[in-house]
């Protein structure tokens, strides 16, 4: 295998991506593992990548979210590769696509639309999707996103077009309307049998009810779970620490025995 020269450090943003670009050709060509890589192939790496992002993001390791960073575009990068050798588009094609896209999404800065605030904005955003050929306003939204995150980005496509409540009163009603179903069909008190599909469809009305009610109070649910996830992974993980220092095993605890090292963890910052 021939020995390349690696391209020199750039000085410039245009000159690093020129260098992006010279290293993926490169390797597309030369290297054994490179070169098999398709579209359908890097897609799960692609993902992985995007998840170790969010999680250098949620931890504040801003020289992590560097790296991650360079990993992503490295991806976006690779598949315009793959397309060019395809003859469909080229990297090019690329970024003039999402140039000319912002540039005709933003008529409030390279036109003579006039906004008052964000949410002007963001119902000029989907005005002009759907001029631009979108059937649906929620046509969008990825089918595959997690559930979640994908109820928050329907409320908010919704909202862009003013299907909305007009206060968020009347949202926390509806959680509270929302509790009340869900309670009919299972209910803590009652030992009878309960009808599974329907406990189901009235919690997700519920979670629905909730994400609705954290977006009027400006609160991010996927980041606010994510929180809560990490918050319990460390209290829990003190929790089997502390076990194991006093020989102790969790599955021959009590719960009393394990509440005890719990609540000390939740005083551990």
């Amino acid at each position: 295998m021939p020995n390349f020269t690696p391209p020199i450090a750039a000085n410039t943003p245009a000159e690093g991506f020129l260098r992006l670009l010279d290293v993926l050709n490169t390797l597309r060509t030369e290297c054994p593992w490179d070169k098999k890589q398709t579209m359908e192939t890097l897609r799960h790496l692609t993902i992985e990548e995007t998840y170790e992002l969010s999680d250098a993001i949620m931890e504040g390791d801003i020289q992590e979210v560097k790296k991650e960073l360079g990993d992503v575009m490295m991806h976006l990068v690779f598949y315009a590769r793959i397309a060019e050798e395809q003859g469909a588009f080229d990297i090019l094609d690329v970024l003039n696509g999402v140039c000319e896209k912002l540039i005709n999404r933003h008529p409030h800065i390279y036109g003579d639309v006039e906004v008052q605030n964000e949410d002007d904005v963001k119902r000029n955003w989907e005005k002009i999707k759907l001029k631009e050929g979108n059937k649906s306003v929620l046509g969008g939204v990825p089918t595959s996103l997690p559930a979640l995150v994908k109820a928050a980005r329907i409320q908010e496509k919704a909202r862009g077009v003013g299907f909305d409540w007009e206060d968020k009163s009347q949202v926390w009603e509806k959680v509270e309307e929302e509790m009340q179903e869900f309670k009919a069909e299972f209910n803590v008190d009652d030992n009878t049998a309960i009808d599974a599909d329907k406990a189901e469809a009235e919690f997700g009305d519920l979670l629905f009810s909730l994400i609705n009610y954290a977006r009027f109070i400006k609160i991010n649910p996927e980041n606010a779970l994510e929180k809560t996830n990490k918050k319990f992974i460390k209290r829990f993980q003190y929790l089997e620490e502390k076990a194991k220092e006093n020989g102790k095993a969790l599955q021959d605890m009590t719960l009393a025995e394990m509440d005890v090292y719990w609540n000390e963890a939740k005083l551990v910052k």
